[in-house]
């Protein structure tokens, strides 16, 4: 039976969707915070972070439920960054996925507390549940802990969008462009492959393999994200085309034009499936999550 992504898709995001709110408590939390929390978390969206995360655990043959914490707090992080990246002072976007923005709806200083509570849980949540899976040695969570700082903190996710608000409105080099997106989109990517590669205890050429195809999917994501911005159907994206432009945002297709753009985009991808097809990952979907990373519409 052929590979179907679609149907793959569908199934983790339906699963991932019944695990997330079981992730946030009510239980002393104000009412208005836990509502801005539950509303950007369940706000939908591709889910593919957390989807890596467990798609490397079937490629080593290991149980999904082995990744279930350590994808969730990677989805909330995302979510925070998401939260922060959309308020006035930031991106100024009313728009996310089609739904008001979460400062829109419950008010900046609320939607500024819902992102650092959603950063905050994540690691709590990494650090105690693993408990609960005596299989998962504590050496290994304190690797997973690590990750997520370095990857999501000043020199990873935040870094890379420190880097990109000094860019705006300047002419920048592609290595200068291209920092900013391996920080900004390619560490939380990965994070979720070396986390999946932790818990399913990769190999070192393992973890170095999966290392890259991250890489290479995150300067690819970012290339298709940036092509979307100039191309794209807003109706599909949810939120203004044009924006990048507008706000003198250093951009590929600025830089390198269209054309330049899609032939790296391209390449990329079949960067990232050799990388893994070296150490012999053979997982369909990790193959297929980068085809869609250049395929997709939204």
């Amino acid at each position: 039976m052929s590979f179907r992504l679609k149907d793959y898709l569908d199934e983790k995001i339906a699963l991932l969707e019944a695990e997330l709110p079981r992730a946030l408590s009510t239980e002393g939390v104000p009412s208005e915070l836990y509502e801005s929390m539950h509303y950007s978390l369940m706000a939908g969206g591709k889910r593919l972070r957390p989807i890596l995360v467990l798609a490397v655990l079937e490629a080593f043959q290991q149980p999904i439920e082995r990744g279930l914490p350590y994808a969730i707090a990677l989805e909330m992080i995302h979510t925070y960054s998401l939260i922060h990246d959309d308020l006035p002072a930031m991106d100024d976007d009313d728009l996310r996925r089609g739904k008001p923005t979460n400062h829109k709806v419950f008010g900046e200083a609320t939607a500024i507390l819902a992102g650092d509570a959603l950063l905050t849980r994540a690691f709590g949540l990494v650090a105690s549940s693993y408990v609960h899976h005596p299989e998962v040695k504590a050496e290994t969570t304190v690797q997973l802990i690590a990750e997520l700082g370095q990857r999501a903190g000043e020199r990873g996710m935040v870094g890379g969008q420190m880097a990109d608000i000094m860019g705006e409105g300047k002419q920048l080099s592609l290595e200068q462009l291209e920092y900013i997106h391996l920080h900004k989109t390619g560490d939380l990517l990965i994070a979720a492959l070396r986390g999946g590669g932790y818990l399913a205890e990769a190999t070192p050429k393992q973890l170095q393999a999966l290392t890259n195809y991250a890489v290479k999917i995150g300067l690819a994501f970012q290339i298709k994200d940036d092509i979307l911005n100039v191309e794209g159907d807003a109706a599909l994206l949810g939120k203004a085309v044009g924006s990048d432009a507008s706000k003198e945002k250093a951009t590929y297709p600025a830089l390198l034009g269209l054309a330049e753009s899609k032939r790296r985009l391209a390449l990329l991808v079949k960067e990232a499936q050799a990388e893994l097809a070296a150490v012999k990952i053979n997982h369909p979907a990790l193959f297929a999550l980068a085809e869609y990373v250049m395929e997709r519409v939204s």
